[in-house]
């Protein structure tokens, strides 16, 4: 208990006592039938046992000047200041610490469903965004910012309240970039300036740190008030800035993760592509016309990386092909294409248990060579039940393959090979891809006239 607090109890002791006393000597045979009816009171009112016992000594007192015309002396009179005094006193602390305790189990709740939003995020500056948007729900400041250095220069890159005038705008041009906590205030006083009335303000900085303390960032608090920001905030902020900080790094390991694996996979891609010696650059072309074409129908991200992935290892299964079937001049005949056949299903099996690589990329290994109608293989499937990145890739793997010489053909025009993709729409490929196949090769062609 705090000195005040222990002070405030002690007037009120020593008042309640008083006017008690005064009560019982003014009146004695009121205290007993105030105390059991005004103990019923209380506990009805949902007061506690200390706020009833107050209130008996304090009614039966008032009561007691009242019926027994009694003029209360001075001692009597400081009785009631110090039971006033107090009690006003210990309420005020009270609803303050009610106060205090709502502040802190909301911004609980704030900091908990905030770091379920942070993880759901899916790049750095959606991770930004929802940062900042839970910092204004803890309402500790108005004006938010998230700043962080581009070629030295400090950018605001996502805001709330009056900042968010001066979004994706250099604050000043900077030749420090130290990244020290000097120069993380430096900004802020910079971010100050670009409000009216800066001097009337106070701000907050919070530096966001990732992995091996990388300095990402910093968050800017800026309130219209010249009250300064006490403990209890600061150290939410700053609990705040760690959860951001360990998201951002989190992503950025998992970016490093994935390029880590881009780069592997696209090593065995060019590693089979010399294995199989006619179809030199062919990984390269598919896996560039299949990104664009998975751009253009709007593919999200994830669906992107899952195609290109599968594009660098749609062949992987001819591994297993003996060479003088791989390489044969002639028509296969029904033996050896059955034996190439195999290959989509062994790449399945070697790539299976690789857990980091999406369903999305399996199913283009295995089912690349499937056909719409139903009549291609492993598995016969028809229309939409083929995946969508092997019904995609299947257009531009062909359209390839027709483009560029092979063992057992010469290479076709661009436009016959564009014609068989067109005249093979509903048959072989899904007929929406091939539309939208044909009209990206149709815009490049034109892109290359007007060039």
């Amino acid at each position: 208990m705090s000195f005040p607090s222990l002070w405030s109890y002690l007037l009120l002791l020593v008042g309640t006592g008083t006017v008690g006393y005064a009560a019982y000597a003014h009146y004695p045979g009121l205290m007993a039938g105030a105390g059991v009816l005004l103990t019923i009171g209380a506990w009805s009112l949902g007061m506690g046992w200390r706020w009833a016992a107050v209130l008996i000594y304090v009614a039966a007192f008032v009561a007691s000047l009242v019926l027994a015309g009694h003029s209360a002396t001075v001692q009597e009179l400081l009785g009631a200041l110090m039971v006033i005094g107090g009690l006003g006193y210990i309420i005020l602390r009270e609803q303050s610490t009610e106060r205090e305790l709502a502040w802190q189990r909301n911004t609980l709740v704030a900091l908990r469903n905030g770091s379920e939003r942070l993880a759901e995020a899916r790049d750095d500056q959606a991770i930004i965004r929802a940062g900042i948007g839970i910092l204004s729900t803890l309402k500790v400041a108005p004006n938010l910012a998230f700043v962080a250095y581009r070629q030295g220069t400090p950018y605001i890159l996502a805001a709330k309240g009056a900042y968010e005038t001066f979004l994706e705008r250099p604050i000043h041009p900077s030749h420090n970039d130290s990244r020290s906590v000097q120069a993380d205030h430096w900004v802020a006083e910079e971010a100050l300036d670009l409000l009216k009335k800066p001097q009337r303000r106070r701000y907050h900085v919070a530096p966001v740190f990732g992995r091996a303390s990388n300095h990402l960032g910093v968050l800017i608090l800026t309130r219209n008030t010249d009250v300064d920001f006490d403990e209890d905030e600061t150290s939410v902020v700053a609990s705040f800035a760690r959860l951001l900080g360990a998201q951002l790094g989190q992503l950025s390991a998992i970016r490093e993760l994935r390029d880590a694996n881009d780069l592997t996979l696209r090593s065995l891609g060019a590693a089979l592509e010399r294995r199989d010696d006619d179809t030199g650059g062919h990984t390269t072309r598919v896996v560039s016309m299949s990104l664009r074409l998975a751009r253009r129908l709007g593919w999200d991200e994830e669906q992107v990386r899952a195609l290109r992935w599968g594009a660098y290892l749609h062949d992987l299964g001819k591994l297993a092909i003996p060479d003088h079937i791989l390489h044969k001049g002639g028509t296969l005949d029904a033996t050896e294409r059955q034996v190439i056949q195999t290959h989509t299903t062994v790449g399945y099996e070697m790539l299976q248990d690789l857990h980091f690589l999406p369903a999305e990329t399996l199913d283009l290994v295995r089912y690349h060579h499937e056909r719409w109608d139903g009549t291609g293989y492993p598995a016969s499937l028809r229309g939409q039940n083929i995946p969508e990145t092997a019904r995609l890739f299947s257009i531009v793997d062909v359209y390839d393959a027709l483009s560029n010489a092979r063992p057992y053909k010469p290479a076709w025009t661009r436009e016959r090979a564009l014609a068989e993709i067109r005249a093979q729409a509903g048959r072989q490929f899904d007929p929406q891809y091939v539309d939208a196949f044909l009209r990206m090769m149709a815009e490049q062609d034109d892109a290359v006239i007007v060039s």
